[in-house]
């Protein structure tokens, strides 16, 4: 979804645009940083895609993306529950944070350990 979004916000009058119907105010916000987000959202595809790869092969550094990708998706929700965005930020704190809870406990970690010996 990261790299729908940077194509459709880097290429205009794209069949692929008519998906910002499903999220107009972030989309009203975003086309004034249209070219710079749209990188930004590429990158984030290309960070995702590495760290599944990292992931399914059960790599150290795969798990380590995941926990910071994961963490830094908490910590998001967390600021947009505090702004304002009570309900959908509460949401995704919880799903969030579970997620998190379940990377981080020492059963999944220590399947990555023993990959990376």
């Amino acid at each position: 979804m990261a790299s729908l979004a940077g194509i459709t916000l880097l290429w205009r009058g794209t069949v692929l645009e008519q998906m910002w119907t499903l999220n107009p105010t972030a989309y009203k916000k975003l086309v004034p940083l249209r070219a710079s987000a749209g990188i930004l959202f590429l990158l984030l595809g290309v960070a995702l895609a590495i760290a599944g790869a990292g992931w399914f092969k059960r790599r150290l550094w795969g798990w380590r993306l995941a926990v910071a990708v994961i963490a830094t998706q908490v910590l998001g929700d967390l600021v947009n529950a505090l702004r304002g965005d009570v309900v959908r930020g509460a949401i995704g704190f919880a799903i969030a944070g579970a997620l998190l809870f379940y990377l981080l406990r020492s059963e999944v970690r220590a399947a990555f350990a023993k990959a990376a010996t």
